[in-house]
């Protein structure tokens, strides 16, 4: 009986894809973004409930996530926002020197960059201690030449995904468009986001504002603050959203301790 169940799915394997059958799920996130909220596999809840990442507003995009395994990791990082030692996991983005740097520190063992010099998207997915990072890639406008500010660069930023303790954060990077569904779909479930709300150098407010409400995320913590038109972000994404403005720069986060209702985190800083 046993040999005539092992046949039938060497058989059944056969018919998958290659890349289906030799890579194995790796996102959590990914595969929780069709559950109800709150529902997540035994093991996931149970990582969650002993551990607590913090979370620390640099200034500008730039965010430090320290994880409880010591990782740390700083987002759109340039070098220029510089809370604490060194991360040990930078990932940039190219619209503005302040969103990247070509030379970081060489004591940073991980540069993750959101393009590519090849005309592909980049492709970031594997695990770093305690974190799997992994970006989905959108369209940036072309800051340089005679198409400047209308010829859009394909994949030329990426929005970066850190798993850890249970947790999934995004940061939506310097973001110049809105998202459809195959971009949805590859994000997955977000518990904590990053978004831009400056409202001219990115995407208008009511578009950052629709994305923020789709991705329906426990935790908004705005970025790119320099304008900060944040009453009319408030307006944006609607009542449902509360509002929490802390005299901190930092505060700690396990999947245990989300809100209840979602709201925007507004951290001391620039």
């Amino acid at each position: 009986m046993w040999r005539i169940v092992s046949a039938a799915l060497a058989l059944f394997g056969s018919f998958l894809s290659p890349a289906l059958a030799q890579q194995p799920q790796r996102s959590e996130c990914l595969a929780m973004a069709g559950a109800p909220p709150r529902v997540m596999p035994v093991a996931f809840r149970q990582a969650a409930a002993a551990a607590e990442v913090q979370i620390t507003y640099a200034g500008h995009s730039t965010y430090y996530i320290d994880t409880p395994g010591g990782l740390r990791i700083a987002t759109d990082y340039s070098g220029a926002y510089q809370v604490g030692r060194l991360p040990d996991v930078a990932t940039m983005n190219r619209a503005h020197s302040t969103h990247y740097t070509l030379f970081p520190d060489k004591r940073i063992p991980h540069v993750l960059h959101g393009w590519s010099e090849d005309g592909k998207p980049a492709i970031v997915s594997e695990r770093i201690g305690d974190t799997f990072v992994r970006n989905v890639t959108t369209d940036i406008r072309r800051y340089f030449g005679d198409d400047a500010g209308t010829d859009m660069i394909r994949d030329g930023n990426s929005i970066f995904i850190f798993e850890v303790a249970g947790l999934c954060i995004g940061h939506l990077g310097h973001l110049h468009h809105k998202l459809d569904d195959s971009h949805f779909a590859q994000i997955g479930r977000l518990d904590i986001v990053m978004v831009p709300i400056d409202g001219t150098y990115t995407m208008s407010l009511g578009g950052v504002a629709e994305i923020t409400k789709r991705l329906r995320a426990s935790v908004v913590l705005p970025m790119h603050r320099f304008a900060t038109p944040l009453d009319e972000f408030m307006r944006g994404i609607g009542q449902q959203f509360e509002i929490d403005r802390r005299s901190d720069r930092s505060f700690r986060m396990s999947r245990d301790t989300l809100p209840a209702t979602p709201t925007v985190i507004i951290l001391d800083g620039v």
